[in-house]
């Protein structure tokens, strides 16, 4: 007890020491680089707009940086999407506000657009792409989009003081995607989502899903985004006055919200895991490869659903985000895993991956990009949201004056944000003028500065 007691200490120390190397200048270190990032963000950020073209048939926003030209991605849309507000809400004329609608409502309606009875919607549009000419041959057995247009069309909606009519037309559409994952995508057994394979996952090279077998992966990652996105749609039926569809999606979130505490919280560890479902089905059978028949597995047939998958990566701080934790498991997951330098903790942020695991790795790369460790805009943003709605305050205050020092040293040394970096000395490795997400620091900053902040529905 006494060993155990002493590492804790040295963890905090370490911590604090960490905190300090950022701090020792005090706050005017953290408002030059504010201030840095504000004149290159604010001066450029129209440059998301685009008008319709060819596939893409309403005006819509991209993610803004040099890879991604008149192109529509998924999750990259929505959070740019939340950057942006923040932006408007800074320095945006009610002019600037009204015209960015169009082109925030138009990420969601050009998904819409390709959708069917079926539910499938595609996780990108290029502009000279035909996502319904070029369908898979099986739409249940691919990924598609990620679980988050609900979550964007009510954060819209909300941001437009509730009026969903422009939705109306669409909503069916948006029903039937969250249906598609309902009926596809989701393990009865455990009542967990998993993805089809470990293709466009978002988080690419995730341990948890990357190279594993197909429909294998009930990725926390997933589920929490899951439970949001059905809790969006309760928001999203009830101001288009449906509120008894929205009821079944409310129990769906509930019933979800079950199974994550019941599969992916482990209490020996005090942290979220995703949960491997590739279990050979709970029958007997007879086998012969002792020389004799034998009925195997009837004296103690499997009793359980999935195993629990103990490989430490950030999207187990989502279930702060989605608010799926309780406030007891917050605590140790804030305590023993967030504050741990050996782990999750560096002068960048949040490591995408635990430095203690095997697979730990900075070595650069694209298509898959990596997520085995690097320091990413969005993880640092999704963790800072969850300590920050969960009361810890210091802690939250930490990671926001990281992400500040991180991007703002980026802009003034380079004169553009990166994809990623390293976490121990905040050196870019890939992807020079990554826009997208990285902007979320703006939210951070707000927030810091006790200024109005944007926030994802």
């Amino acid at each position: 007890m006494k060993l155990i007691y002493m590492e804790k200490k040295v963890i905090v120390i370490f911590v604090l020491l960490m905190s300090a190397s950022i701090y020792s200048q005090g706050n005017d270190t953290i408002s030059h680089y504010a201030s840095i990032i504000k004149s290159y963000v604010y001066k450029d950020y129209k440059k998301m707009y685009r008008p319709s073209s060819g596939s893409l048939v309403y005006s819509f926003l991209t993610p803004g940086s040099n890879q991604y030209d008149n192109v529509l991605w998924d999750w990259d849309s929505w959070l740019s999407n939340i950057a942006l507000r923040q932006i408007l809400t800074d320095i945006g004329s009610d002019k600037d506000k009204k015209e960015a609608v169009k082109y925030e409502q138009g990420c969601v309606l050009n998904f819409l657009h390709y959708g069917d009875w079926d539910g499938y919607l595609p996780i990108v549009i290029w502009e000279d792409s035909k996502p319904r000419d070029i369908m898979p041959e099986n739409i249940y057995n691919v990924n598609m989009h990620k679980p988050v247009l609900a979550q964007h069309a009510a954060f819209l909606t909300k941001t437009n003081g509730g009026d969903a009519e422009w939705l109306r037309e669409k909503f069916y559409h948006l029903q039937a995607f969250v249906n598609n994952y309902k009926s596809h995508h989701r393990n009865k057994a455990t009542g967990l989502y998993y993805w089809q394979n470990d293709v466009a996952i978002g988080v690419d090279n995730d341990p948890a899903t990357f190279f594993r077998p197909a429909k294998s992966s009930g990725s926390i990652y997933l589920n929490c985004l899951m439970y949001k996105e059905l809790n969006a749609m309760v928001y999203l039926a009830n101001q288009l006055n449906q509120s008894e569809i929205g009821k079944e999606f409310a129990e769906d979130a509930k019933t979800l919200k079950a199974a994550i505490q019941k599969h992916c919280w482990d209490e020996r560890d005090g942290f979220f895991y995703s949960v491997d479902l590739n279990l050979t089905p709970a029958v007997n059978r007879l086998d012969s490869t002792l020389g004799k028949e034998f009925m195997i597995h009837s004296g103690y047939p499997r009793d359980y659903d999935c195993l629990i998958q103990r490989i430490e990566v950030w999207s187990g701080f989502l279930a702060l985000w989605a608010g799926i934790a309780t406030p007891e498991q917050a605590e140790r997951v804030v305590k023993e895993h967030y504050a741990n330098p050996k782990t999750f903790n560096s002068q960048s942020g949040v490591r995408t991956l635990s430095k203690m695991e095997k697979m730990y790795s900075m070595r650069a790369s694209a298509n898959p990009s990596n997520w085995r460790g690097p320091i990413w805009g969005i993880s640092n943003y999704m963790v800072f949201k969850g300590l920050k709605d969960y009361g810890f305050t210091e802690e939250a205050k930490e990671l926001a004056s990281r992400t500040i020092w991180l991007f703002g040293k980026d802009f003034e040394k380079n004169g553009a944000l990166h994809e990623y970096y390293e976490p121990e000395t905040g050196e870019p490795l890939l992807n020079k003028g990554f826009q997208n997400w990285n902007y979320l620091v703006l939210n951070m900053i707000a927030w810091m500065d006790g200024k109005q902040v944007v926030e994802e529905f």
